[in-house]
């Protein structure tokens, strides 16, 4: 029976199928008996093989326990529906699971189309709005401090630095000097940064624009093909975090995209379609802000930026911190409890919005600072960044006149004169 669905028989290969199954969502056949698992024509047990196909069959039984169990009604739906009222039928279509594999294979799809897109057409755009790299001072190979570097931590302590003073030969200050170039060659550059923002600002406008519209048109395809495309995207999101650029919110982000590719998931195989909808729709709002924001940043037009921040911020709080709570998860909260009692998708459901709006509360609080240095006078800078050190930070090596009191420097110290004594 096993080799009729593709397996071969025996625990590795029964395992990875019923996991595949599992996943798949799909309703599993029966365990097959001990004598079905027998080569044809095979009449006795061979060794060892009564401890094998129970070890087996205890396997698939777990699985089916917990698949049964999984995609129990009771769970993920009212009292008063079952998946059977969920089937296609009088030419009324409902979502499914199933409608969700397409989103893997459009993951990688997005990820190709944004290395094209970055390559012809943001490196362009960078170049025509003067994106210009800051010139870094690359550390010096150093054998010893690149080790420490790679195993030990980018910011050694006052310690450590002593003690790699000692192995290298250089001092204490030179040390320092070595480990931040040595940070700040492996920070993203600036036209990495603008790139990443630019395909992020297409990305969202575009669905942003398709969100309103696919609200306006309630039908089951617009709305799959909306599902599909933004849960694609947060999947591509996920995989490439690592190569992203990292900022500060990094584990924030992290969280960020697991609940909305959890949310949109669940949102779709239960049928909360027009709920997760507006959800998708409100949070595109103002991101294509906060990406065409940074464009400009880079690109050094700061009062642009500026006056683009001040608009993201007014959209981000009202978006997410009164239209979400107040008006969406009210009615997710207290609707439905009019229909049918609660259940675990209700609260399920319910607790992944909370925990967006509790990010929502996170990062409107880093806004407000940015827009507190903006009324004060500071330019505005995404405090989420992980800001490039430089030597004048330090104090060392700034400019021709960054020593003490303006005076120039001779080896990282201020030059009293320059006239010798017997001038």
């Amino acid at each position: 029976m096993l080799r009729e669905w593709g397996c071969d028989p025996g625990l590795d290969g029964s395992f990875v199928f019923w996991v595949l199954r599992f996943c798949a969502g799909a309703k599993m056949p029966p365990p097959p008996s001990f004598e079905q698992l027998l080569p044809p024509g095979a009449t006795d047990h061979p060794p060892g093989g009564e401890l094998a196909v129970t070890t087996t069959l205890l396997a698939e039984g777990m699985l089916q326990t917990l698949y049964d169990y999984f995609w129990w009604e009771r769970l993920w739906l009212p009292v008063n529906l079952t998946w059977a009222d969920l089937e296609d039928r009088d030419g009324r279509v409902y979502a499914k699971a199933s409608d969700l594999y397409v989103t893997l294979p459009l993951a990688l799809l997005f990820l190709i189309v944004r290395y094209f897109f970055e390559l012809y057409v943001a490196t362009p755009l960078a170049a025509l709005l003067n994106v210009k790299e800051k010139t870094r001072l690359r550390a010096p190979p150093n054998p010893t401090l690149e080790h420490f570097y790679l195993t030990g931590g980018k910011h050694p302590k006052q310690v450590e630095v002593e003690l790699l003073s000692r192995q290298s030969g250089l001092s204490g200050r030179q040390v320092e000097r070595w480990f931040r170039r040595r940070r700040n060659q492996d920070r993203p550059s600036l036209l990495k940064k603008f790139r990443e923002a630019s395909w992020r600002f297409t990305f969202y406008l575009v669905a942003f624009t398709a969100g309103m519209a696919v609200i306006v048109d309630s039908t089951i395809p617009s709305q799959y093909w909306y599902y599909m495309i933004e849960l694609s995207f947060y999947w591509s999101l996920l995989f490439s975090i690592a190569s992203d650029v990292k900022r500060k919110d990094f584990k924030e982000q992290i969280i960020h995209h697991v609940a909305t590719i959890i949310l949109i998931s669940f949102s779709w195989f239960a049928n909360y379609i027009r709920a997760g909808t507006l959800i998708m729709a409100l949070h595109d709002a103002s991101d294509y802000l906060l990406e065409s924001a940074k464009m400009f940043n880079y690109a050094g037009w700061k009062n642009m930026c500026n006056n683009i921040f001040i608009v993201f911020a007014a959209v981000f709080i009202v978006t997410r911190l009164v239209i979400l709570p107040f008006w969406i998860m009210h009615c997710t909260l207290v609707y439905p409890l009019d229909l049918y009692p609660a259940f675990f998708g209700y609260y399920f459901f319910n607790a992944m919005l909370g925990v967006l709006l509790l990010l929502h509360v996170f990062w409107a609080y880093l806004i407000l600072r940015m827009a507190h240095k903006f009324v004060t006078g500071k330019l505005v800078e995404d405090e989420r960044s992980d800001r490039e050190e430089t030597e004048s930070s330090e104090g060392e090596e700034a400019a021709p006149a960054g020593g003490a009191k303006g005076r120039p420097l001779l080896n990282g110290h201020p030059v009293l004169n320059r006239h010798r004594k017997n001038d």
